[in-house]
């Protein structure tokens, strides 16, 4: 299929995919603010409540397996966890891990997360959702190939 035929339908690809990521930061950043959190607040509690690839991870295996939310102006995930830390939701030690009262506030969070993702896939079938992101990993992958 020609990219030029599918433009023609309305904004490309690229247009949707920066449209969307903005609006979930943004939706997700107003749900989280009033608790002075950001979203990379919730990627790393998330992380650590659902489990990463090394178990417990490191701060530097934090930024690894967080590394597509990373950029110049967030180079790295300390001071999130700092803050976490500051508020007794992580534990100290070099293998970073939910306090009881993370796991608490993690719980909470999720709610209201799952809240907005719902909103975000309201009207979308399961088997839409998944051929989606089945597409969204092929094109990635055929990029990520070159």
């Amino acid at each position: 299929m020609e990219t030029s035929e599918i433009i023609g339908q309305g904004r490309p690809l690229g247009y949707w995919i920066k449209h969307l990521h903005g609006a979930l930061e943004g939706s997700l950043d107003d749900l989280l603010a009033g608790q002075g959190l950001t979203r990379r607040h919730w990627q790393v509690l998330n992380v650590l409540a659902t489990g990463s690839p090394t178990g417990s991870p490191t701060l530097s295996e934090l930024d690894t397996v967080l590394a597509p939310f990373l950029d110049e102006e967030t180079p790295t995930l300390r001071p999130v966890a700092g803050d976490l830390r500051e508020r007794g939701w992580l534990s100290d030690g070099e293998r970073l891990a939910l306090t009881p009262d993370g796991g608490r506030a993690h719980g909470e969070l999720r709610v209201r997360v799952d809240a907005v993702r719902a909103r975000a896939t309201e009207g979308i079938g399961t088997e839409e959702y998944l051929a989606a992101i089945d597409v969204l990993a092929r094109m990635s992958a055929n990029l990520q190939a070159r």
